[in-house]
Formats: structure tokens, C-alpha cells, sequence
């Protein structure tokens, strides 16, 4: 392995020892295609529990193999990334390149195996009416945000207190220009680092651009942007009201903003740890003063409630000047 540190010759046998039995091989393969307990295993290799967990030992002590704790029994995977530089290239030939009629019938055996996890149901079916709580590989909120931010067209873009940038990567392509402030020089300089890069290498300043600016006062003059921003930056303001007019100010005519922020809570203890100064606010407030700043409300309600204790709300409006 080029650039691999050198293996003692204790080592090179460690490792001749752990890929050298057939089964521990057929194990390494197996746990590379899916997690599974130890019962999972003995069904689908068809093999005694007390041979299987032999083998299973002898592969984590090697560090072949990682587990976690699922209810009084342990799940088993092959993950290539924590496997020691010696063993990986040994493991992903091993895993990638073996082909075998006995594997072919733990294949069979693993997805009735998988099946009868979900009672025989198929893994969408499983977990129908909360789907959104559930992982699978490619379903993030991240790739369903790309996805479908790809339908908007948003013109030029203010988003106020865009913390290290995350927004400007969703918005890449879907705005003439994005311009994000935030108060802390630190996090403006994170915000330029990880700015969508163009051809060149470089971020083009003409379609994102990153400044240190104030809420209460921003770096934009009158009627310069179409949308503005403003996406839990209010529970940080100490003049929410201030913070509402400048973006009204900065907006053009017929322009919009979205505002998501905290409901009113008593979890103000809570909240400060994460620099919150206010503890939220209800949405007949938050229309009262999107209008005193001169905008109208198009929508305000309450959007989103966490169901993790203590089940924090969160209120979305969009305001149009």
C-alpha cells in the first residue's frame, strides 16, 4: 500500500491469522452488507451461536468490526473507515471482490432476514406516519432542501444573521446575488471559507457576498434586495422590532421577507446557553409588528413543534412590502 506505514512481522501475521478462516471471511462479508445481532447471523450463515460468536470476538478484537447496544443484545458492522490502515485494504478486497455460491445463499438468507425485522412489511411500509423520523441513505432534509429549492428563482437575496453560510449553499443558483450578515467577524470569515465556489476556485463576490453587519442596522441601502432572511435571529435580537423595519427598509417594493423563529416559552434558562435573549414570541405579536415596520403578513402561524422535550414550537411568517 503506497504511503502505508510499515507492518512488523507480528502484525502481517495478526492479520494472515484473521483473514486466514473461511468463515471469518463469510462473516466480514455478511456485516459489510448489513448490521445484524448475533441470532441474525446464526440464521442466516446457518451456523451454531456459540461458533459464530467466537469468530465475531476475535474480529472486534482485531478491529474488524464495530458494535452498539440495540436493547440486551449487540449489533454488528463492518465499518471500512474505522478499521485500522492494515487491515483495510486486506478487508476491502476481501468484501468487494469474493464471490461465492455459499454467499449467494446468505444473500437470500439476509434480505428474508431484513424482511422479517418488519413483520414481512417492506421498510417504506414499516414506517408509515413517520417516515420523517427515519433514516435512510440519501433521504436527508439536506438533499430534499436541494431538491426543491431547484423550483425557486429568488432574485437578490439578504439573509440576515447567516451564521458560518449554510443557506447560501442551499440557495446556490437559485438567486441573482446573496448577501449574508452576521454580527461576529469569526463567523463571517467560517461563512466566507465554505461560500459555493465557481470556476477559478474562488467564490464570485458578484453572486455571494458575506459581511459583518448588525440587525439593527444594516450594511444595505434602501430597496436593494427582493427577499430578506431573517431564520432565528430574532430570539438574539434585543430590539426585535428595530430588526423587522430595517428589513422592510432594505426591501424593494412588492419584495418579501421570511421570518422563523421560537413560540413564546418558559425554557428561558435553557435557551441562554445558546445566546438567546428572548424567549420566543406568539404569531398575533409577531404579525402586530411585521406590520408597525411596513409590511403585511401574508402568513404567520406556527409551523413546527419538536418532539423531543421540551417540544420547543417554532413560528413562520412571510410578509410582503
Amino acid at each position: 500500500m503506497k504511503g502505508a506505514e510499515p507492518l512488523s512481522l507480528q502484525q502481517v501475521a495478526g492479520l494472515c491469522g484473521l483473514f486466514g478462516d473461511e468463515t471469518r471471511v463469510r462473516l466480514l462479508w455478511l456485516l459489510s452488507q448489513a448490521e445484524l445481532s448475533v441470532a441474525e447471523v446464526c440464521r442466516v450463515t446457518e451456523l451454531s451461536q456459540s461458533r459464530v460468536s467466537g469468530h465475531l470476538a476475535r474480529l472486534r478484537e482485531g478491529g474488524l468490526l464495530s458494535s452498539r447496544a440495540r436493547g440486551s443484545s449487540n449489533l454488528y458492522h463492518v465499518e471500512v473507515e474505522q478499521v485500522p490502515p492494515e487491515g483495510r485494504a486486506l478487508l476491502q478486497l476481501f468484501t468487494e471482490r469474493v464471490a461465492d455460491s455459499v454467499l449467494d445463499g446468505d444473500r437470500r438468507r439476509l434480505a428474508e432476514a431484513l424482511r422479517a425485522r418488519t413483520g414481512g412489511q417492506t421498510w417504506p411500509e414499516s414506517i408509515a406516519g413517520e417516515m420523517e423520523r427515519h433514516y435512510s441513505p440519501g433521504r436527508t432534509w439536506e438533499a430534499l432542501g436541494h431538491a426543491l429549492f431547484g423550483l425557486l428563482s429568488l432574485g437578490e437575496v439578504l439573509d440576515v444573521g447567516c451564521g458560518d453560510g449554510h443557506i447560501a449553499s442551499l440557495l446556490d443558483g437559485r438567486c441573482t446575488r446573496y448577501i449574508g450578515v452576521d454580527v461576529s467577524e469569526r463567523v463571517i470569515e467560517a461563512a466566507r471559507q465554505r461560500a459555493p465556489r465557481r470556476s477559478g476556485g474562488k467564490a464570485d463576490a458578484r453572486e455571494v457576498r458575506f459581511e459583518v453587519g448588525d440587525m439593527h442596522a444594516l450594511p444595505l441601502p434602501d430597496e436593494s434586495v427582493d427577499v430578506v432572511l431573517l431564520l432565528h435571529v430574532l430570539s438574539y435580537s434585543a430590539e426585535p422590532e428595530r430588526a423587522l423595519e430595517e428589513a422592510a427598509r432594505v426591501l424593494r417594493p412588492g419584495g418579501r421577507a421570511v421570518v422563523s423563529t421560537l413560540l413564546e416559552h418558559p425554557h428561558a434558562e435553557l435557551t441562554a446557553r445558546y445566546g438567546h435573549i428572548r424567549a420566543g414570541v406568539d404569531p398575533a405579536t409577531l404579525r402586530r409588528r411585521l406590520r408597525r415596520a411596513g409590511m403585511t403578513p401574508q402568513f404567520c402561524e406556527i409551523t413546527s413543534r419538536e418532539r423531543r422535550a421540551p417540544h420547543f414550537q417554532v413560528v413562520t411568517a412571510i410578509a410582503t412590502k
